[in-house]
């Protein structure tokens, strides 16, 4: 059996205390992430995504391998071994290098940021990480600056949700909150547009390619948005698709479009 301490060695010669391998571990839980006040990223790709505009982020690298460590002298980088990478990895073929990475600030917060952005995404109990993740990756890429998620949607620095945004979880800033409906209330009283969409919307999701300042919310894969959510709606919109051949499409792909057609202003 694998000894439970973490071989190491630092490549820019820092004196660096050990964790054990079962911290590592513990970052897959909500409790481990918010007691370490960290989380986790695997892949050279996501994590030099995160180390190209958040390199102050990254408290910590860990390969098995000694030259992936080779990009990252600047950080504590400890080799392990294969198998224990493997312990701590979330992924079913690791690709043998983890970045710790701190949680971004006020994650849990009920208060909006000072610098909230002309765009907004809200998501009311998307509980799939897939889905979560990748809806923020497509977010950063069409230019949106923050997203507010209800307390039973995913949790955005899970693993399978990280891995899903492919290192973008820290391009826009993030809330995840109970109180959710009182952060889009107040972004109307701000002068933002709240746009729903829904399958059952009456509206084009044209509209969303001519407005001000923007909060575009999606809600439940299962059973859309909330009534409390469309109640407070400036518009609820559809995408029009064939629903002869299909009853519905995936929220990350509605969200998708809508934020596509939004980024067209």
């Amino acid at each position: 059996m694998e000894n439970e301490d973490i071989m190491s060695k630092t490549t820019n010669h820092q004196n660096v205390p050990l964790n054990p391998l079962k911290w590592y571990k513990k970052l897959a839980t909500k409790k481990g992430r918010i007691e370490a006040g960290a989380f986790l990223v695997e892949g050279p790709r996501a994590i030099s995504q995160i180390a190209s505009g958040f390199s102050q982020e990254i408290s910590e690298i860990i390969v098995s391998d000694d030259h992936l460590a080779s990009p990252y002298v600047n950080y504590p980088c400890r080799i392990v071994t294969e198998t224990q990478l493997n312990s701590i990895a979330s992924t079913k073929t690791p690709q043998g290098i983890i970045a710790v990475v701190r949680l971004p600030a006020d994650i849990c917060s009920d208060e909006l940021p000072r610098d909230i952005g002309s765009k907004v995404l809200l998501l009311e109990d998307v509980q799939d990480p897939g889905n979560v993740g990748t809806i923020i990756r497509t977010a950063a890429a069409f230019g949106f600056n923050g997203i507010i998620l209800s307390e039973k949607c995913a949790d955005p620095v899970s693993p399978k949700c990280v891995q899903s945004t492919a290192g973008a979880v820290m391009s826009i800033w993030i809330r995840r909150t109970s109180g959710y409906l009182p952060l889009a209330g107040s972004l109307k009283e701000q002068g933002y547009q709240l746009v729903v969409a829904d399958v059952n919307g009456s509206e084009s999701p044209a509209i969303l390619n001519s407005t001000g300042d923007l909060v575009l919310a999606l809600g439940n894969e299962s059973i859309g948005p909330s009534e409390s959510l469309l109640n407070l709606a400036d518009n609820i919109v559809c995408v029009p698709i064939d629903n002869e051949k299909v009853e519905s499409l995936n929220v990350a792909v509605c969200g998708a479009v809508c934020m596509y057609l939004s980024s067209m202003q």
